[in-house]
């Protein structure tokens, strides 16, 4: 019989996840009522609930995410992704092994999400200019972020995975012991994709690699438009004559996008806000039929579209924009941006894990990963992409870093922390923090860019959760689960315990996240070695990797989620290839425990 503790532990436990799956509350939102109930139910003492955010863990990430700002204002991870542009052939071959590795290379030393933002931009360039499409790049530079981050310990679950070891009395995880298996992880895994991996890669048209192609075929083609494109006429007697677009409702009201008018034998493309309607004007709407149908008694009247119309010279560009980690428009909507005013381009569908949305567009919080697909001059555009809170797919214009002139120094900080770390000079954590801090210091990046830099959603995620690894414990909760690991899997031997441990923790993962899963599965994993007198380095070990094994579902891991939009990746395309790489770094890990830990 569960006691009453257990009992709360356990109903605090499923009412995060239900409330994580179900997208109502933001994550780190979830982490922090976490928190609360735990220490206001009285699971965890008041210190034990704030001592995530003075955990060696959380000060640790901060420091890696300062480390990995000045690698990027000073141009370090550019002159890595300019090397890889040299090097690219023609080769679609060599192409995929360049992206992953260098996925791979970068995320030793930078959080992943940073490695894959800095080496996009480059991939959908070199796509363009090799005329690969850019889906046969992006997942094996978003895998090679993964596989990589397995190899090093600067990855935020193989942290916490330590960290819980070292709370359990048992020695910590290092450099050391990440880099061997890990290692032979993103040697086979890269392997495995040049051989077989690239041959379950879809190849899918993207806008971004379109130049200029006829709009209509853009839009049928690639965001399904065909289906969603109006063309009405403003009829004598409306009451949308002498009225502008924004004072007209039919974006704000209807949710519908207008993309271009025809007046007079003249094309006005993306029309201003401020533009107003003429009696005869043939209106091109993107949106639902429903919302559209309404604009009859708005007198508007639907007609044949007459593409003709919107076509010839003068016909905008179509482009891409995807919204980046760390910018500052996350969480708010194209409306209230302003984004069609202040940009002078229109939205006219959002791409989101896999599925395009045609309506409504101006009124969706903006999330990581999504990809914008706007229409606009090409002068627009270029603007747009000077700016760093977007990505534009298509543009000669890049975000450059501001501080080029420091890259050398950048370059020694983090050497130097790393040795420091890798070495145990001193606390990992305070070799991370003291490289941040010595970035600021010598001028990589202000302290006001400092704070911008961290990513805090992640920061609040772990300190949050970190308290229920302690209810776990606290409780008796993680023997208990992990008395049933240990009896579903020790009969197995410890390799077969170690198997079992992997695939929990790596289908836990593809739900919730690596962070979470190691918070979750860290504790139950380790009591579960300690029960079966098992290596709970090599057990935490496995539990570590298998938290950045998301390689099943897109919204496992931000990278995954950042690739989606330019490659046009359907959720079932990453189980397809992922599945593979599961196998592969199952295989790989159990080959480096027993090679390089004697675990038999």
């Amino acid at each position: 019989m569960l006691t009453t503790p257990q009992i709360i532990l356990n109903v605090i436990v499923l009412a995060a996840l239900g409330l994580t799956l179900s997208n109502r509350l933001r994550s780190d939102l979830v982490a922090l009522l976490v928190l609360l109930a735990l220490a206001l139910s009285g699971l965890v003492t008041p210190t034990e609930a704030l001592s995530g955010l003075s955990n060696p863990a959380v000060m640790t990430l901060v420091g890696l995410f300062l480390i990995s700002h000045g690698l990027e204002e000073t141009g370090i991870a550019q002159r890595v992704a300019a090397f890889i542009k040299r090097a690219a052939g023609p080769s679609e071959v060599r192409l995929i092994v360049l992206f992953m590795g260098a996925g791979a290379l970068l995320s030793l030393a930078m959080n992943n999400v940073a490695a894959g933002a800095v080496l996009l931009p480059v991939a959908m360039q070199v796509a363009e200019e090799t005329r690969v499409s850019p889906s046969r790049l992006l997942m094996p530079l978003s895998f090679g972020t993964l596989v990589g981050g397995m190899a090093t310990y600067f990855t935020t679950a193989n942290i916490v995975i330590s960290g819980l070891l070292v709370e359990n009395g048992q020695a910590g995880l290092s450099m050391g012991d990440f880099l061997p298996t890990g290692g032979l992880i993103a040697l086979v895994a890269l392997l495995a994709m040049a051989l077989f991996g690239r041959k379950l890669l879809p190849t899918r048209a993207s806008v971004g690699t379109m130049g200029a192609a006829s709009l209509s075929r853009a839009l049928a083609d690639t965001y399904g438009l065909n289906e969603r494109l109006w063309e009405l006429r403003v009829n004598s007697g409306s009451p949308l004559i002498d009225v502008t677009l924004a004072d007209s409702s039919i974006g704000e009201v209807l949710g519908l996008s207008v993309l271009s008018i025809w007046r007079n034998g003249i094309r006005i493309h993306t029309p201003a806000p401020s533009e107003v309607l003429r009696p005869g004007d043939h209106v091109l709407i993107v949106g639902r039929e429903d919302r559209v149908v309404q604009l009859n008694d708005w007198g508007m009247t639907q007609t044949t579209p007459d593409m003709s119309h919107f076509r010839g010279d003068t016909t905008p560009d179509l482009t891409e924009v995807i919204i980046p980690p760390g910018s500052s428009v996350l969480g708010k909507t194209l409306a209230g941006l302003r984004f069609r005013e202040r940009t002078g381009l229109s939205c006219i569908a959002i791409w989101r894990e896999g599925r395009s949305y045609r309506t409504d567009v101006q009124f969706f919080p903006l999330e990581v990963g999504d990809a914008l697909l706007v229409v606009g001059s090409p002068v627009k555009i270029d603007l747009l992409a000077r700016d760093p809170d977007y990505f534009v797919t298509r543009s000669a214009h890049r975000a450059r870093p501001r501080m080029p002139q420091k890259a050398g120094i950048a370059l020694l900080i983090t050497a130097l922390a790393l040795i420091a770390a890798v070495v145990d000079i001193v606390p990992i954590s305070l070799a991370m923090l003291a490289g941040g801090v010595a970035m600021v210091l010598a001028g990589c990046f202000s302290m006001d860019d400092a704070y911008r830099a961290i990513e805090w959603r992640v920061v609040f995620l772990i300190a949050g959760f970190l308290p229920l690894s302690i209810a776990l414990q606290n409780t008796g909760m993680a023997d208990i689960i992990g008395g049933l690991v240990v009896g579903a899997f020790g009969s197995l031997g410890v390799i077969g315990f170690i198997s079992g441990v992997f695939l929990v923790t790596m289908l836990v993962t593809q739900v919730v996240g690596g962070q979470v899963s190691a918070l979750l599965m860290g504790p139950v994993v380790i009591a579960g070695a300690l029960q079966l007198g098992a290596d709970a380095q090599a057990v935490g070990l496995a539990a570590a990797i298998a938290c950045s094994a998301a390689f099943l579902t897109p919204m496992s891991h931000p990278v995954n989620v950042l690739m989606m939009g330019p490659a046009g990746y359907k959720p079932s395309d990453f189980t397809r290839v992922g599945l593979l790489m599961t196998v592969v770094t199952y295989g790989a890990l159990i080959a480096g425990l027993v090679l390089f830990r004697g675990v038999r």
